[in-house]
């Protein structure tokens, strides 16, 4: 799996561009990796929604939850489907819309400086072996296309707006993670 550092693509990821996106402040470059859990309609798994929503595509009357989701615009860098499927959303070097209100080490709007990865999932449950034996494919591909991203740092969205969101939850197993990983700094 390799990141090109040019086009910001993962090579191992189906493209497709959301709208969802615009320049880094100042080019910054990105010094922190963000997960995510996302299901949709919530707690339901596979299907076209998940893409809808991040392209503005997502049909408000397909599902009563979509009413109240239809307007957001927001977007991940990747997404990694429970079968450990990648599908890239925004180039890495990009901005995608996927922390909103945020705080990292006293740094306030984490999308300036982070990469999201979105696991197909919930908070109360559990992700798959592919997912994480993907994701860690992933940081390591990140880790040597962004060397701005050493020391390697990993946070949950519920790290960086604590209070406002809980993804990627209790079901996620950072022990694992960190043990697949091997050395890595999670905040």
């Amino acid at each position: 799996m390799l990141v090109d550092v040019e086009t910001g693509l993962l090579d191992a990821a189906t493209q497709v561009p959301s709208p969802n996106q615009d320049e880094r402040p100042g080019a910054c470059p990105p010094e922190l990796i963000v997960v995510h859990s996302i299901s949709l309609p919530p707690g339901e798994f596979g299907g076209p929604h998940i893409e809808r929503l991040f392209t503005n595509c997502l049909e408000p009357s397909a599902h009563p939850y979509f009413r109240t989701i239809a307007d957001l615009e927001v977007s991940a860098h990747l997404l990694i489907r429970r079968d450990g499927g990648t599908i890239q959303f925004v180039p890495f070097h990009r901005r995608a819309w996927h922390a909103g209100e945020s705080c990292f080490e006293g740094r306030e709007c984490c999308n300036d400086f982070s990469i999201g990865i979105e696991l197909e999932g919930t908070d109360e449950g559990s992700f798959t072996d592919a997912q994480y034996r993907v994701l860690v494919d992933v940081v390591d591909a990140l880790g040597h296309a962004y060397p701005s991203l050493a020391p390697l740092r990993i946070a949950g969205h519920s790290d960086i707006a604590p209070g406002r969101k809980t993804d990627p939850g209790p079901g996620f197993d950072w022990s694992m993670l960190e043990t697949m990983m091997g050395p890595a700094r999670r905040v």
